[in-house]
């Protein structure tokens, strides 16, 4: 009788024992599926919030070569063909020295030194950066100047991204009338900085298409000659001869209306003359007078 009755305590505690362990068990998956899941779920939430990688790349280089307006032609047609875009080309000639020499009264030959030089700025696909500045460079005699700089706009990307975001979130609350906005001028404000961040990363997007690139070249010293026309009115006179004609013509022209002058004059010149033997006859007849009144 104590033996059965020992028998069964002993199954009791057996079973007791197996029932807390099942339960255990499942309790211990449950936690271990919740963490495995919960672990997904922030996996999945890291993941959405990763950009990709931004990577800015601008380039520059200076170099020399032997003619410039070759050099530009060449550089713009491997940049269309890599794919790319002139954004700006300047080519510009300086006058260093400049000498004119006569050849005659009305030709100059003008000597000049001039400098060239240009500056280009394109865009090309930033995979094909260093072949381009390669090939370029290989243009030139020797190269002055050659550096490329990488921008890291990863988190700049992400933060606009995130913070456009926000906006939307807030923007289609307001709309469901869950989130209310008073001054609509706040509601504008808040659209304008979406538009503002989606631009800002469109532009970083396409900065990391599309590469930077500054270009400077230059020649050495060239001597330019041409045939002006001279531009001294000093330089322009007749001839000797030429002008001793015109001299002679001119006195002849001038004799002949002081004879005119004279002729248009004829009668002030009687009547001076007429006075002047009056007063010569009164002072024959009268030379006491005048004799008296010299001593007076």
């Amino acid at each position: 009788m104590k033996t059965k009755l020992f028998l069964a305590l002993l199954t009791g505690v057996l079973l007791l024992g197996a029932c807390k362990g099942s339960n255990y068990e499942a309790i211990r998956d449950d936690k271990a599926s919740s963490t495995s899941a919960d672990t997904v779920a922030v996996a999945d939430t890291s993941k959405a919030n990763i950009a990709p990688t931004k990577l800015v790349k601008t380039a520059e280089m200076r170099f020399k070569v032997k003619n410039v307006q070759q050099t530009g032609d060449a550089i713009a047609a491997l940049t269309t063909r890599d794919g790319g875009m002139v954004m700006h080309h300047q080519m510009q000639a300086n006058i260093e020295q400049s000498n004119d020499i006569r050849v005659s009264d009305d030709s100059v030959k003008r000597i000049s030194a001039l400098s060239n030089n240009a500056d280009m700025t394109v865009k090309v696909p930033s995979e094909n950066l260093e072949s381009f500045m390669t090939e370029v460079s290989h243009m030139g005699m020797y190269v002055t100047l050659r550096k490329m700089d990488i921008e890291d706009r990863t988190l700049d990307y992400l933060s606009e991204k995130l913070k456009l975001r926000n906006r939307q979130d807030l923007v289609a609350q307001q709309k469901k009338g869950k989130v209310v906005i008073k001054d609509p001028v706040n509601v504008m404000l808040l659209k304008d900085d979406m538009v503002d961040q989606q631009i800002g990363n469109m532009r970083t997007d396409e900065a990391v298409k599309y590469s930077v690139v500054s270009l400077s070249f230059y020649q050495s010293n060239i001597i330019h000659q041409e045939m002006i026309a001279n531009d001294d009115p000093s330089a322009y006179q007749l001839s000797f001869l030429s002008r001793l004609s015109i001299a002679l013509s001119n006195g002849w022209h001038m004799f002949v209306e002081l004879l005119l002058g004279l002729a248009n004059a004829w009668v002030f010149i009687v009547l001076g003359v007429a006075l002047w033997g009056l007063f010569r006859f009164y002072k024959r007849k009268h030379p006491v007078w005048f004799a008296s009144g010299v001593k007076s």
